[in-house]
């Protein structure tokens, strides 16, 4: 039976998660150099644009219809068909089928947004929508089948992912890593002043993604209710520890730094995502601390490895959700939640031996999938613009236009 307090909550969570992907743009836009801002936050909203067509068309019914082997969705929703304002006790018995499906597109479209990161101030802009198309088909789609769906091979072995660990942000991170070497560094890296140009962009950015993740993670719940509300309670937590974390790491490096504790802030709340149905608020501030710390550490070694994954994605969500996962594992609690699983500090190892086998294949699985595509791409129409074109900025030789 339709609940109307459940609908309308998860109606507002959707348009919260919608509102984060613009949000990734500005967060990206003004870590940027000026003549590449429009650029990124263009890649950003064409996203909200693209893939919620490819969603609507036949992203949903591959990633939820009735599953093929545990692998794959049928075609049974293909252009919504048979999708309505009924339920779906399968997904929700409470609320319109039209608000999941609604709820899952804002997740399938901020995903390929978070890997714009990777590749900004050299990708052409036809070539980031092609790849953002397959790569949302390709890789996200089986991914969200295999941890979601009604008969997903990984849902069925027991692993846990509330709000989009495994499904978001692995995927993502280790996605943007694949392509980040695949097209290579930008033009001057490691030789031009490639600091950002507009930090109180970025800022925006992050308080706007923070604001949306309460939509993002307290929707998860998919209604109204107590677990709604502890989600709103660990994932201000884990972001708040986030931040903290980050701030502390860059004083003792130098000054406190406004763009550390916008970054430790959404490395903490990637990291708590996967757990956050499933964890308390101690263990939360304890997830986000220890993923900024491991994120900080992690853009550090790539520095050193000279790899130009231009703005951390693989980093801050790929490591902090792999760090997110395996958490949960450990501090799952089962009378925080009864259909979650009891972790190894309740007794339980087993959930963290699944949770880390599902990190390393979806890791793996989105890393060599994603490289193959870009390297088909980059063999067929080319991945980069042409140097006189970088070197102007994408912002006047892909769009002619300027912030």
């Amino acid at each position: 039976m339709i609940n109307t307090g459940d609908t309308a909550w998860v109606l507002v969570s959707t348009a919260l998660v919608l509102l984060m992907t613009p949000a990734v743009g500005f967060f990206y836009g003004g870590m940027v150099r000026k003549k590449n801002i429009l650029s990124t936050v263009m890649m950003c909203f064409a996203i909200l644009v693209v893939l919620s067509l490819q969603w609507y068309l036949w992203g949903f019914t591959i990633s939820f219809a009735p599953s093929i082997r545990g692998l794959i969705g049928r075609l049974d929703w293909l252009g919504l068909i048979g999708v309505g304002q009924a339920a779906n006790p399968a997904y929700a018995a409470n609320i319109p089928f039209f608000a999941f499906m609604m709820f899952q597109a804002a997740f399938a479209i901020i995903a390929p947004a978070l890997i714009v990161g990777a590749f900004v101030e050299r990708m052409r802009f036809s070539s980031f929508l092609i790849f953002s198309l397959i790569w949302a088909t390709l890789v996200y789609d089986p991914i969200a089948h295999w941890v979601w769906a009604n008969g997903g091979w990984l849902r069925n072995l027991g692993v846990l992912d509330f709000a989009g660990g495994y499904v978001v942000h692995i995927s993502a991170g280790f996605s943007a890593l694949a392509i980040a070497l695949v097209i290579g560094k930008r033009l001057g890296y490691g030789k031009d002043n490639m600091e950002p140009s507009n930090i109180p962009l970025v800022v925006l950015g992050a308080v706007l993604l923070w604001f949306g993740w309460f939509g993002f993670n307290g929707g998860s719940a998919l209604g109204a209710n107590g677990l709604a509300a502890q989600t709103f309670v660990v994932t201000n937590a884990a972001g708040a520890a986030g931040a903290a974390v980050w701030m502390i790491l860059s004083w003792i490096q130098r000054r406190p730094s406004i763009l550390g504790v916008a970054t430790g802030a959404v490395v903490g709340l990637a990291a708590i995502t996967p757990g956050s149905g499933y964890v308390s608020p101690l263990a939360a501030m304890l997830i986000g601390a220890v993923a900024s710390l491991i994120a900080y550490n992690m853009i550090i070694l790539r520095m050193k490895f000279r790899i130009d994954e231009s703005l951390d994605v693989f980093a801050c969500h790929g490591m902090g959700s792999f760090w997110g996962v395996l958490a949960l594992g450990i501090f799952a609690c089962k009378s925080l939640n009864p259909a979650g699983a009891d972790g190894w500090l309740y007794g339980n190892p087993h959930l963290f031996l699944i949770q880390l086998f599902a990190a390393c294949f979806v890791a793996l699985f989105s890393f060599i999938i994603t490289y193959i595509i870009a390297k088909l791409i980059d063999g067929l129409i080319g991945l980069r613009v042409k140097e006189n074109e970088e070197l102007v900025g994408l912002d006047i030789s892909q769009h002619a236009e300027s912030a």
